[in-house]
């Protein structure tokens, strides 16, 4: 009942996986064939192996997510796809067209599939499940099938194991909790109401989650992300800290790894196992480090201001299954898709913000030129005018332009989203402060109590900080100091600022006792071992990435008054992202890379938990870092070339594009994910909610 993934002989990213992995099943699951050395082509989508059948694909809410973040219209109808609806809508008859089922594995769910079989609404049924369905809901499935006498139109059911979004290449989060669906004979055409589902890290963090809440969420987590390592085809080495969910999760994935490899090994057929991949042959050497860490190992990431491209976009507008959504005053709302196709995005993402700027200026002036090439080459004042020539007398000429011309525009399209992203983050900058914001926190070790204040009730042009920046920032500052530095009377003062600007305070009474209580670890320079920010030696590159702006800055004009852009950069020039590792990157360089590592990195994740779960139950039971050891000692060091960070309680952009930065300069290869990807914003809610329930 399980989908297989087919072997691959080069790596590729979780996104491709996943996509490869969708699109097969929308071919009726039928993998791509393999070429004539036997191997199949990473680079490219798999193709059916005959002409596409057309048929019809039924959703739900959190599988349309997951499609929406890796496909295209275009795409599903590439492979036959001719419509694509909601499992629970209104939907008439097609008795002649084979339909595929991509949903979750719910109660309502299994009822409403249960109804469309009795109809029967389509020819046959291809049952496909994100996630592996539970015995019960298959048993009452086969129940419900064998008393209307349906089953027979079922010609597929699958477990896929694609619980999860890959909005980038090397960035995933799993699909949230299943909200509570609609009763199956709700046929109205009104859209579904369903409740919010907390927060992961509510769930585990908040003093009124029950011991079987907490459970439950544990076995959710593991879940999704055993479906992602399943998606990547290779069992890897399991490390995490102790005495926290994370631990219990690395436990649960153990056992959800060592039964699937049992299943396989049991199965008479040879295309059952869920790790095809590792069939091929792959040495422990070659296998990946899959690091599971909670959030609390460091909150500074997700609060503090980013000054990279992608980092902006998620705390300056709503950005949701790569669909960035504009609002500014007196226009109307705008949106735009940031997709793999997104050539800018991809290439520019993790990039620092003022370089952003000088590339949008860079490919404009590219964009210009080529489009020039084709007017001047065709005799037309515009490229919208090719259309118009004689055909008689510019026929070469013609065919390059129109061969030339789809490019171009698309080209263009893209350019002015960005450029539209662009102009509203700059907007966002100088009403919130944002540069003044990240270069205090670049150096948030130099700050005292003292100059915090001070940066606080500093008068700005543009009117003071707002609320909750003022609460990020101290925020940022406390957990940045060593422990009992910052005395109560700081602390009284620091609230007392804050509670005049209108902050709720809640966030950071609760991350004041959560550090009390658990000690959590110091997290910018004072913990970076050797990769120590200097200010200095980044600060001299000012004239290079800040060059771009100027020219950005003309495009802008009209809609920044008084040369607020020229005072902008001003003051940030010395103030670039440092050459810093933050405390993810760190832990993680410490086991893929122990050689490069700090001592104390090396001294904290020697302790963490040792799981391979292609190894017996007991053969690491007795060695240092495994987890049924006593871990006095130092634990098994290895080297890793691909690896996996996980964050239980929320990912962040900050501390994937640290992460990003680090494996693109020694050349591993990472993908970074969480149980959701947070906002900084998001986040000082979550503290928020959870400083109320612990009053």
């Amino acid at each position: 009942m399980s989908s297989v993934r087919q072997a691959s002989a080069v790596p590729i990213t979780l996104q491709r996986a996943q996509t490869d992995a969708i699109l097969s099943l929308l071919n009726l699951n039928d993998h791509p064939e393999p070429t004539s050395t036997g191997k199949h082509n990473s680079n490219k989508r798999p193709q059916p192996t005959g002409p596409p059948v057309w048929k019809i694909l039924v959703l739900d809410q959190q599988t349309k997510d997951v499609l929406a973040t890796v496909l295209r219209v275009q795409d599903i109808r590439d492979v036959g796809v001719t419509l694509h609806v909601q499992l629970h809508s209104l939907r008439p008859p097609l008795p002649d067209v084979p339909a595929v089922y991509f949903v979750a594995p719910t109660l309502a769910n299994i009822q409403r599939i249960a109804e469309d079989l009795q109809k029967p609404l389509y020819e046959s049924f291809h049952l496909n499940f994100v996630e592996p369905l539970p015995r019960a809901l298959l048993e009452e499935l086969a129940s419900s099938a064998a008393q209307d006498g349906t089953g027979e139109l079922i010609s597929q059911l699958l477990d896929q194991y694609l619980s999860f979004i890959a909005p980038s290449p090397s960035l995933f989060s799993l699909l949230p909790a299943s909200p509570a669906q609609p009763s199956s004979s709700n046929t109205s055409n009104k859209p579904e109401v369903a409740s919010i589902p907390r927060s992961t890290y509510t769930i585990l963090n908040s003093p009124s989650s029950t011991d079987q809440q907490i459970e439950e969420e544990i076995e959710r987590v593991a879940s999704g992300l055993f479906s992602a390592v399943v998606t990547m085809g290779h069992v890897p080495f399991i490390r995490a800290p102790r005495g926290n969910a994370a631990e219990m999760i690395a436990k649960k994935l153990d056992t959800k790894i060592r039964d699937a490899i049992l299943t396989a090994s049991r199965s008479t057929s040879s295309t059952s196992t869920l790790f095809a991949q590792d069939s091929t042959g792959l040495s422990n050497l070659q296998r990946p480090l899959l690091l599971i860490l909670d959030r609390n190992v460091d909150l500074v990431s997700v609060l503090s201001h980013g000054w990279t491209y992608q980092a902006l976009v998620s705390d300056c507008l709503d950005i949701k299954l790569n669909r960035v959504v504009v609002t500014a005053k007196d226009q109307p709302k705008r949106e735009y898709d940031l997709d793999s196709n997104d050539f800018f995005w991809q290439r520019n993402a993790a990039n620092p913000f003022p370089q952003v700027a000088e590339e949008i200026d860079s490919e404009l002036n590219k964009y210009k030129q080529d489009a020039a090439e084709i007017t001047r080459s065709t005799g037309v004042s515009d490229v919208n005018d090719i259309s118009q020539l004689d055909l008689s007398t510019n026929a070469a000429h013609l065919k390059t332009a129109i061969t030339q011309l789809p490019e171009l525009t698309a080209r263009k399209a893209t350019l002015d989203t960005h450029m539209n992203i662009a102009s509203a983050l700059l907007e966002h900058i100088k009403s919130r402060g944002l540069d003044e914001l990240f270069s205090t926190e670049e150096a948030i070790g130099k700050q005292t109590v003292a100059t915090i204040l001070e940066t606080l009730r500093a008068p700005r042009p543009d009117g003071t900080f707002n609320a909750t920046d003022k609460l990020r920032l101290v925020l940022v500052f406390y957990l940045s100091s060593p422990d009992n530095v910052i005395s109560r009377d700081d602390v009284n003062e620091l609230e007392k600022e804050l509670k005049a600007a209108g902050a709720d305070v809640a966030a950071f009474d609760y991350v004041r006792r959560t550090r009390e209580i658990s000690r959590m670890s110091v997290s910018t320079s004072s913990v970076s071992g050797n990769q120590t920010p200097n200010l200095g030696s980044v600060a001299g590159q000012g004239g290079e990435l800040f060059k771009g702006f100027s020219a950005f800055g003309n495009r802008l004009a009209g809609r920044l008054e008084g040369g607020a852009l020229e005072n902008l950069i001003s003051g940030v020039k010395n103030f670039l992202p440092t050459n810093k590792l933050l405390p993810v990157t760190r832990l993680t360089e410490a086991l893929m890379d122990s050689s490069s590592a700090s001592n104390q990195s090396l001294q904290e994740t020697d302790e963490y938990i040792f799981l391979d779960p292609r190894a017996l139950r007991h053969t690491h039971a007795g060695l240092p870092g495994s987890a049924g050891s006593s871990g006095t000692t130092k634990g098994k060091r290895m080297a890793f070339a691909e690896g996996m960070v996980f964050m239980v309680g929320g990912a962040g952009y900050v501390e994937y594009g640290n992460l990003e930065e680090w494996a693109n300069r020694t050349g591993k290869r990472v993908t970074y994910g969480g149980t959701d990807i947070v906002d900084p914003g998001g986040f000082v809610e979550t503290l928020q909610e959870l400083g109320k329930a612990t009053v």
